[in-house]
């Protein structure tokens, strides 16, 4: 007790003098910093039989649980992403069994709910295909000399209908970049960016991306927008896998929760970094780096 301060501690001590070995006790330790230790002791006896002291061997399990912990959040959101647009599909279709079917008008609405659900449960699952390869680094970059403006005004283009729903300009500040990367890779990177750019951006506002070579070389990526901000608290979590900074929010502009995910892992497999930038009701900026050609 002297030494650790650690009442359950002393108590294993004690217990092992009674039961002469404790196997995988596990220890919670009582600091700011969630640790865990598991725990191992044994009473050391001398020819006689007498104990001349205890042992304790610790193990810490601190990564362990934090691994195990980040599996069983992960199980937990994806079961309640799946859940939620099955939900839906069953309901329309037993509603369209039991006759609503009959009624044209109603059929051809509640369908179009059934193909809305459909459409982002597949979403999801590409989404958890395309985490699943590149965590497990699966996927293959294929590194080219891409140019940057045509790649971001094809995303403008495949985006334009999304954004003038809410008369957001998009707007492109950059100069004439290349980088080596994988074009379809980086497009994704963009397209996910810039979709949560226009999704979370206040209406008749901007979206802006822009860019740099930085003095290392490298190539810095901006996209911004002027929406209401990120808290600071959020700023270090919102590239975690279903990590939403308004839950309800979030699942009303749809979206798998897996975007900003996917844009972290393309862009570290490319050797970059990803961060963003905030300050509420000023909007948000999300940055990134990559390899410029050589």
């Amino acid at each position: 007790m002297e030494a650790l301060r650690v009442h359950e501690l002393a108590e294993l001590v004690e217990r092992a003098e009674v039961e002469k070995q404790v196997l995988d006790y596990e220890l919670k330790l009582p600091d700011l910093s969630e640790r865990w230790l598991q725990v191992n002791a044994a009473v050391i006896t001398d020819s006689a039989g007498e104990r001349e002291g205890t042992i304790l061997v610790f193990h810490d399990l601190t990564r362990l649980k934090q691994l195990e912990r980040t599996r069983q959040e992960f199980v937990a959101n994806v079961s309640h992403e799946l859940r939620t647009p099955l939900s839906l599909i069953k309901g329309y279709v037993e509603t369209l069994l039991d006759g609503a079917r009959n009624d044209p008008a109603i059929a051809e609405r509640f369908l179009k709910i059934i193909e809305r659900n459909t459409q982002r449960l597949d979403l999801l699952i590409q989404d958890l295909l395309t985490i699943s390869a590149l965590e497990s680094e699966r996927i293959k970059l294929n590194l080219q000399p891409v140019q940057l403006r045509p790649l971001v005004e094809k995303v403008f283009t495949d985006l334009k209908p999304p954004a003038d729903n809410k008369n957001i300009d998009l707007v492109s500040q950059l100069p004439e970049l290349t980088a080596s990367a994988d074009s379809n890779r980086l497009e994704q990177v963009l397209a996910n960016l810039v979709d949560n750019a226009i999704k979370y951006g206040r209406a008749q506002g901007h979206v802006t991306v822009g860019g740099k070579i930085m003095d290392d070389g490298k190539l810095e990526i901006f996209v911004q927008d002027d929406g209401p901000g990120i808290p600071p608290e959020s700023l270090d979590r919102v590239f975690e896998r279903f990590y939403r900074v308004d839950k309800a929010r979030s699942r009303d502009q749809g979206g798998t929760g897996l975007g900003l995910s996917i844009v972290k892992h393309i862009v570290q497999a490319h050797g970059g970094e990803v961060w963003v930038k905030s300050e509420l009701g000023k909007g948000a900026t999300f940055f990134f780096t990559l390899p410029s050609l050589k």
